[in-house]
């Protein structure tokens, strides 16, 4: 560019002046000096792509000269519409991406037209990018300068390091608080949901203090109740806070509100039970510093009647008054109220504040509890599941964000089986480890004892609070329960329970009933089952951690057997040929695509990196590096797929010659199989066969290794929104020692019209039953969900998978050609990684009863 060749002539003319001003720099001297000294300093991409930019706001720039940069960080917000953009058509949310070339950091906007990749977990922190169509605009109510808008990027590998000690160009992106590029009330919200506190808006150092109390005028709740509607001022409430609610976002693109949250908290005094709803910016701002027993005082608050839907207060005490007939409203304005925390040394009986009462159960009690009983349990974690998300109703890009968790106390041998949604504690929900406290409240039982298996469960409601501390040092360590559960973990030898507490990993909860009547009739889904043909339509519909459970009809036609003996070499081979058929673009018969709206690349169906990993400081080649992967993956895909039978080996025959080594050795990790005669006679005349029975890493529930507590985690949490480097020290992945090792199967359903295939994983786990006796029936009859503890070490663990394969083998040949029920676990592992697994089969005994 002409403005590249006039500032190098300009520095080269001055050469002496500019050794000059250095030695000056070196002394201190002035900052005009500093900034002419810049221009020997390296050369940023980023601060070229601007100045090609800047001049020509909202044109769109094709980058001829592209780089690597790599993505420190991807934050959520609330969209505010141009009208100009409509926007707000596409999507209800925008994400600021930020990059670093080396030289700079730089926050730039994301086009709505990408967030797919988002979505999907394909565009994260610690990614390497290709930004190759970009734009400028000027936010014109801010002051700064303008943004970098990126329309076209690729997507490349994950980065092993990148340096988090690069400066900002734009010194204003680093300011804080913190605001989104294109939000003038806008703030970032998590990444995932919109229930946890994202970012520095939600302050902790709220402190109680001491305020005297006998000069102020306190009016009771139940005096409250009588007299609200007659009086134009509310005197002061003095009360304690019982119950605390999950955080609520209700923003909504174009809506006047900086910060819509809402929370709520129970309040009582000596007269009553009272619901108070903190509104908007009073949420940051005390939301993370109010707990459960804290007293407060509370100054000009509003009243109003309460609404007829809302749900109904809980009694924590027998004599205590329910008030539902109003709520209190605190907000910063109409008018704005004040809040103080009072210390419970101040506290003084005379006040008449109830104490905390807790309902603790025992496991051992819990097989007696009714359904949708409210508890409170303590236990110690021996499961922590993956987080996984749940999409709302009629909420397209909203969800939960949950997790399975199991613990156990002193009454059983059969574990609290809880399953926790997030509670606006992001700093606890995220740092669950096996073999540490665990305290859960308002936790509601979910219970069916007429299905087989009984369903015996605990769910989380919207006061649910959760703790990891020793609950010695918690408010009820005085209750009888918790005293006689810390009394039994001071007596006990935990190393042996060490070695059976397990991470993450695939879990098949809650369980199906036995019979499909009763399936269909516990199941809130417009569609009951679906066509085989909407399976992948299905999927690609699926976010990242999205989890649905779907039932399909089909002939069970081919069934393999995988020992669990570690990953063969081979294994991005085996991704990629198992990935054949994920995008539609493979049902096209595409062998190489380009999704030229995304700048995406596909390749047999499946995105893939247009390059391998590089420095962000390397200038590439774009083709040079597209034609080395492609050469690179036709390499790969030459690795067959592992097959015992005859014919199969003597199709592969060619593919064998050229890698026999390779082939060989994979081919011993297969030991059985069954293949019906209408697999036989259809599989060469289907327009379509699926390809989803790859188990990947993250399916694989592990062993809980304590030095590596945080590697694990990061593993089996939600992406995380910023970059973080990774732990030194830890092994790959697929290297940590898996919880069970009775392997897997491959399932193939075939569609009732013999048109379509699919192939599924059936993973085993161990249970305290015989095993074979119970896998069979699990995979046709009913599950056994306490079955994420392996049993005792056994001397001969392959006869003991040997038999269990040749078991189920077997009973599934009993199934030639009829038609059942397959009910599949769906889940978006993220990063174009799929993971369905057969739940249950139901057989036509069990359809039609």
């Amino acid at each position: 560019m002409s403005s590249d060749s006039s500032q190098s002539s300009s520095g080269s003319s001055h050469a002496g002046s500019d050794q000059e001003k250095r030695e000056r720099e070196r002394n201190g001297v002035t900052e005009g000096v500093t900034q002419r000294c810049k221009t020997l300093e390296p050369r940023s991409w980023i601060q070229k792509v601007l100045e090609q930019a800047i001049d020509t706001p909202r044109r769109w720039i094709n980058l001829l000269d592209v780089q690597p940069v790599a993505v420190l960080a991807i934050q959520r917000y609330l969209l505010e519409d141009d009208p100009r953009e409509g926007l707000s058509r596409l999507t209800n949310y925008c994400f600021d991406v930020t990059i670093s070339d080396g030289v700079y950091q730089e926050k730039c906007f994301l086009d709505p037209n990408l967030n797919f990749l988002v979505y999907n977990n394909i565009l994260k922190a610690g990614k390497e990018v290709i930004i190759s169509r970009i734009s400028c605009l000027y936010n014109e109510k801010r002051v700064g300068q303008g943004i970098l808008w990126i329309a076209k990027l690729l997507c490349g590998g994950n980065m092993e390091a990148i340096s988090v000690e690069i400066p900002f160009r734009n010194r204003a992106q680093k300011l804080k608080p913190e605001r989104p590029l294109r939000g003038v009330k806008s703030h970032y919200l998590a990444l995932w949901n919109n229930e946890d506190p994202y970012g520095d808006i939600w302050l902790t150092n709220k402190q109680a203090e001491e305020i005297n109390v006998k000069s102020m005028k306190i009016i009771s709740l139940s005096n409250l109740e009588m007299t609200w509607s007659s009086r134009c001022y509310f005197p002061a409430l003095l009360v304690r806070i019982l119950h605390k609610s999950k955080l609520r976002y209700y923003g909504k693109p174009n809506k006047n509100i900086i910060e819509p949250y809402q929370a709520f908290l129970d309040v009582a005094d000596s007269s009553g039970m009272v619901s108070v709803v903190m509104w908007n910016s009073l949420c940051p701002e005390w939301y993370k510093s109010l707990n459960v027993g804290s007293v407060l005082l509370l100054q000009d608050y509003s009243v109003k009647q309460s609404y007829p839907i809302k749900k109904p207060l809980i009694r924590v005490d027998a004599q205590m008054k329910l008030i539902s007939t109003i709520e209190i409203c605190l907000n910063l304005q109409d008018p704005q109220t004040n809040i103080h925390m009072i210390p419970e040394k101040q506290v003084k009986s005379q006040w008449g504040l109830p104490k905390l009462t807790h309902q603790f159960i025992t496991r051992a009690e819990l097989n007696d509890l009714p359904d949708k009983y409210l508890c409170d349990i303590v236990g110690i974690l021996v499961y922590v599941g993956r987080v996984q998300r749940l999409r709302k109703k009629e909420k397209r890009e909203d969800f939960w964000t949950f997790r399975w968790l199991h613990a156990i106390d002193q009454t059983s041998q059969q574990p609290f089986i809880v399953k926790l949604f997030s509670t606006s504690q992001p700093d606890i929900f995220e740092n669950l480890y096996p073999m540490t406290y665990f305290i859960c409240t308002q936790l509601k039982v979910m219970k069916n004892s007429d299905q087989e298996p009984k369903l015996l469960y605990l769910i989380t409601t919207n006061n649910s609070r959760i703790s990891v501390t020793d609950p010695k040092d918690q408010p009820c360590a005085h209750d009888a329960k918790v005293k006689n559960f810390i009394h039994w973990v001071k007596g006990k030898r935990w190393s042996e329970e060490m070695k059976n507490t397990v991470f993450g990993g695939y879990y098949p909860y809650p369980p199906v009933p036995e019979t499909f009547s009763k399936y269909s009739s516990s199941v809130k889904v417009e569609s009951l089952l679906i066509a085989i043909s909407e399976v992948r339509k299905t999927i690609e519909n699926l976010q990242y951690r999205e989890q649905k459970r779907i039932a399909i009809q089909g002939i069970i036609t081919v069934i393999r057997y995988f020992p669990h003996r570690g990953a063969p070499q081979s294994t991005s081979a085996s991704e990629t040929l198992q990935h054949a058929n994920l995008p539609s673009r493979a049902a096209r018969g595409d062998s190489e695509s380009r999704e030229s709206g995304h700048g995406y690349y596909y390749r047999n169906g499946e995105p893939v990196s247009p390059w391998s990993s590089h420095s962000a400081s390397t200038i590439v080649s774009l083709s040079k590096r597209m034609r080395a992967q492609k050469d690179a993956d036709a390499r790969l895909i030459t690795v067959p797929q592992p097959e015992t039978s005859s014919k199969a080996k003597g199709n592969k025959a060619g593919q064998e010659s050229t890698s026999n080594n390779s082939s060989e050795k994979y081919r011993k990790f297969v030991s059985d199989k069954w293949e019906s005669p209408l697999w036989r006679e259809m599989k060469s005349h289907l327009i379509a066969h699926l390809h989803y029975s790859y188990v990947y890493p993250e399916s694989i529930p592990r062993n809980f290794v304590s030095q590596h507590k945080h590697f694990l985690s990061q593993q089996y949490n939600l992406q995380s929104s910023i970059y973080s480097p990774p732990e030194e020290g830890c092994p790959p992945f697929k290297n940590i020692k898996a919880a069970s090792n009775l392997g897997h199967f491959e399932v193939t359903i075939l569609g009732l019209n013999h048109e379509i295939a699919i192939d599924v994983a059936f993973m085993p786990m161990y249970c305290s039953k015989d095993v074979h006796e119970s896998q069979i029936d699990k995979l046709l009859s009913s599950m056994n969900y306490s079955c994420v503890f392996p049993p005792e070490a056994t001397d001969d663990k392959t006869d003991n998978q040997r038999v269990l394969a040749g078991d189920i083998i077997k009973a599934v040949t009993e199934l030639n050609k009829a038609h059942v029920i397959s009910i599949l676990d769906i889940c978006n592992l993220g990063d174009n990684k799929i993971e369905v697994c057969l739940h249950k089969i139901y057989t036509p005994e069990n359809i039609y009863e």
